[in-house]
């Protein structure tokens, strides 16, 4: 591997505008999305019942649709699920062909379907997709009828219902399309750009793949121009070429533009890419591509460069669950919860570990967040499960193992192809921990006889019938392979669980980029010893050490923490809904831990006030927070990241108040009185804390520059009783356009309207009007109660209320929260027009 290794990248997210203008992520063709008049049944039947069902028998959905988000938890569900079941299931969609549409390809294409699907149009079998994550699209013109209605049945079998370590869901839960396009068409993500790029000059080198599905030879013309983001066109090129009949094949062109504007992550600028294919002076297929320009620079000493500067990764991990919504994907919750992170620093996410909805990495171009884009947790061997309750029993290995061997190597490749265009991407992971030692695979490094390094659990030793670690090396050279057979542009990298021992293998000599999990503590010899190794920690606890071990060692040059938002599944004991890592809870809320990471990340100016009883021994409540701030051992004397913005407790009562700031010092003061001396920011913990006695009124930090000046102020006020419900963002509360989604923030306040933190009140939603209540998510992991009703109770006296509008633009939806004992509140809303 080459010490320095220099990347140019130019981004394009598949776009074609059909008459809604719609975001088609297919990227070819006349295409629609059909989310609407679904129907599904939860449990299997042979195919005969399925095309004779008695649609009232069956439930109608809208698309993207979990099943699994919608049942009730329990604890004989595996933990790794987040006490939800998985199952068997039928969709079923009819659709109509004019038969003016006849002489053109029909195409199904899915965004993902979890898990084992299988597609069948008007009762024929057109294919299979056993990996849950991945897109994929069929052909379907020889099944299709034209002038009346056809049948299509989708079959999802989740039983395996722990085949995941964290939840996946079940169903299909992203967008489906129905694609019409003529014989001569543009392939499937058939345009493909990478650029050269300098300060003065950038050029595209274009790959535009197209098909000719006609019964003769074609000439056309491939006509494609540059628009810059105010709509100007830069840049256009033509070439004439033909192609015979049946063939496809790849036309290669370049195009010049002179002092590129380069997208960054405080400019996210982006260009837009037309492409037409014209024949016979007629535009038989077209697609519009978002665009933009980048450089990054990998060095081994150095670290991370974008556009030449040198930087720091301030990433997280993303699972895709949105707690309530379970693996739904809805474009605007998402745009929230990556506005929140950015807010807080962070530059940049990890997909662990599976390629996500093609619109999330959209969102990151648009936006300005770097993305490592993972494939696999598991390879040819599946991880130790539990499938019943936490920490019970003897571990299952229900995974996607058994599909791997035949299926991988594609899987990787259709990833690669679908997102290689969003300039978002910075690497392409191939693995996540699948060297974990002995889960499965083993080594006699693992005997003690060489040196270790490890920081997890490595069950016993060598294991010598376990599966052979230097099989690693030959997987992950496969890989590689294909990785960099649909893009070179981009550096190949992995997580690496057990580097001691993968050290011993190929594995890590594959990767362009090496990620560490959790091993900070072999940065330094690992660096000495393997001198042009680029490396960085691609999974990361959230204490302060491991932040400082990026920040105090040039050559790391980042880190991504676990995790950005707490997701479902990977649950602890009952009750749990999942892990409760996040810098955000379930609801996209920012929790304590996180304003500590902005105290750490942001360049601008902050402070944020938490408290705990010293009495009770620290503010972290979970086994994770508990190890990573060590609490267990030090209890009173650590000053925890996860104290929550509480000002109520007995008067007298001895109370911890800790400050995140990114100040240079801080004072406390009580009612107008300093109770807390200046103190300067402390290099060892990153916390500022005091240890006063609580008496109730208005307890405000001050941070200030060396020279105490103040910069920033924070707040917190006693409460009274709770007294009302207020919409938090009253204001702002709309329907978005593009997905029909309201999210309303709710918050608990007393006759002053100061939120009440220890509020647990229950609130009821009530919708009139043509809107459907997706979900009420409070944040609250210890919560397992029903999700899918109309009620929930608040955490910390907060939640956020997701309904979509389901009739016609204009139309008025009124909804109303009550709750017992307090004030209720209701709005109005308009349905936009999407036209």
């Amino acid at each position: 591997m080459r010490r320095s290794i220099k990347y140019s990248i130019f981004f394009l997210a598949v776009v074609f505008f059909n008459p809604a203008m719609l975001f088609s992520q297919p990227g070819f063709g006349q295409a629609e999305k059909i989310n609407k008049d679904w129907h599904f049944h939860l449990g299997d039947m042979d195919r005969n019942s399925v095309a004779n069902y008695e649609r009232d028998q069956w439930q109608a959905v809208q698309l993207p649709h979990d099943w699994s988000v919608k049942q009730v938890h329990s604890p004989a569900s595996a933990s790794a699920s987040g006490y939800l079941p998985g199952g068997l299931g039928w969709y079923q969609k009819k659709i109509k062909l004019s038969k003016q549409d006849q002489g053109k390809k029909i195409y199904l294409y899915f965004e993902g379907v979890y898990n084992r699907s299988e597609v069948f149009v008007n009762g024929k079998s057109v294919g299979k997709r056993p990996n849950g994550f991945i897109s994929f699209c069929y052909d379907i013109t020889a099944y299709v009828k034209y002038g009346e209605e056809n049948q299509i049945d989708v079959r999802v079998d989740h039983r395996l219902d722990a085949d995941s370590r964290w939840y996946t869901g079940s169903g299909i839960y992203r967008d489906v399309w129905l694609i019409k396009a003529n014989p001569l068409h543009l392939q499937q993500w058939g345009v493909y750009i990478y650029p050269e790029v300098t300060i003065k000059k950038g050029i595209l080198h274009l790959q535009t793949a197209v098909k000719n599905d006609s019964q003769k030879f074609s000439y056309f013309s491939i006509i494609q121009e540059l628009v810059d983001n105010k709509g100007f066109v830069v840049t256009k090129k033509t070439n004439k070429v033909s192609l015979k009949a049946g063939d496809s094949s790849q036309f290669k062109s370049d195009l010049t533009v002179n002092e590129p504007k380069l997208w960054s992550l405080e400019t996210p600028i982006l260009y837009t890419l037309r492409t037409r294919i014209i024949q016979d002076k007629k535009v038989v297929d077209s697609n519009s591509v978002q665009t933009g320009f980048r450089q990054f620079t990998f060095d081994a000493d150095k670290g991370f460069a974008l556009n030449g500067a040198w930087m720091k990764i301030k990433g997280v991990c993303l699972h895709h669950d949105a707690g309530v919504l379970g693996a739904e994907f809805y474009s605007e919750v998402w745009r929230r919860r990556l506005i929140t992170l950015k807010s807080l620093g962070v530059n940049a996410i990890r997909t662990s570990h599976n390629p996500q909805s093609p619109l999330l990495y959209k969102l990151c171009d648009e936006l300005g967040l770097l993305v490592m884009n993972e494939a696999f947790d598991e390879w040819e061997f599946a991880k130790r499960k539990w499938l019943q309750g936490w920490n019970v029993g003897t571990p299952g290995f229900q995974g996607s193992n058994d599909f791997f061997k035949e299926w991988g190597e594609r899987d990787l490749a259709d990833m690669v192809k679908r997102d290689r265009n969003h300039i978002s991407i910075f690497a392409w992971s191939i693995g996540n921990e699948v060297d974990y030692p002995n889960d499965p695979y083993s080594h006699p490094v693992l005997a003690g006889t060489k040196e270790g390094g490890f920081t997890q659990p490595i069950f016993g030793g060598y294991k010598k019938d376990a599966p052979d670690a230097s099989q690693l090396g030959e997987i992950a050279k496969r890989l590689s392979a294909v990785v960099r057979k649909y893009d070179a542009s981009r550096p190949v990298t992995a997580g690496l669980a057990g580097v001691a021992m993968s050290n011993e293998t190929d594995y890590p000599g594959t990767l362009d980029i090496a990620g560490y999990n959790y091993t900070e503590s072999r940065y330094a010899q690992d660096h000495k010893h393997y001198p042009k190794r680029v490396i960085f920690g691609s999974e990361n606890r959230h204490d302060f050490d491991a932040w400082k071990a990026v920040t105090d060692n040039e050559y790391i040059f980042g880190q991504f923490l676990w995790t950005g938002i707490d997701y479902l599944g990977e649950s602890g004991r009952w009750p749990s809904r999942g892990f409760y890592s996040g810098l955000l809870d379930f609801g996209g809320f920012i929790k304590p831990r996180g304003y500590f990471r902005q105290s750490l990340w942001s360049d601008k100016p902050m402070a944020f006030l938490g408290t705990y009883s010293l009495a009770g021994g620290g503010a972290a409540n979970d086994v994770w927070s508990n190890l990573e701030s060590e609490q267990g051992k030090q209890k009173n004397r650590a000053p925890s990241m996860d104290a929550w913005p509480i000002w109520n407790y007995q008067e007298g009562q001895q109370i911890r108040v800790v400050c995140y700031t990114n100040t240079q010092q801080a004072r406390l003061e009580l009612n107008g009185k300093i109770v807390g001396k200046t103190k300067p920011y402390d290099t060892k913990t990153g916390i500022i804390f005091w240890d006063i006695a609580y008496a109730q009124g208005s307890l405000e930090v001050i941070g200030m520059d060396k020279e105490g000046m103040d910069i920033t102020r924070k707040k917190l006020q006693s409460s009274r009783r709770q007294s009302a419900i207020q919409i938090v963002n009253s204001k702002g509360v709309s329907f978005e356009r593009k997905d029909g989604i309201v999210q309303i923030e709710l918050q608990i306040v007393d006759d002053d309207g100061i939120p009440v933190m220890h509020s647990d009140d229950e609130i009821i939603c009530e919708i009139i009007g043509n809107a459907r209540l997706l979900g009420m998510e409070a944040g609250n992991n210890s919560d397992m109660s029903n999700y899918t009703d109309n009620k929930q109770r608040v955490f910390h006296g907060k939640m956020i209320v997701y309904i979509q509008a389901t009739g016609k633009a204009f139309e008025e939806i009124n909804v109303r929260f009550t709750s017992p004992w307090i004030k209720s509140c209701q709005l109005k809303l308009l349905i936009p027009n999407v036209d």
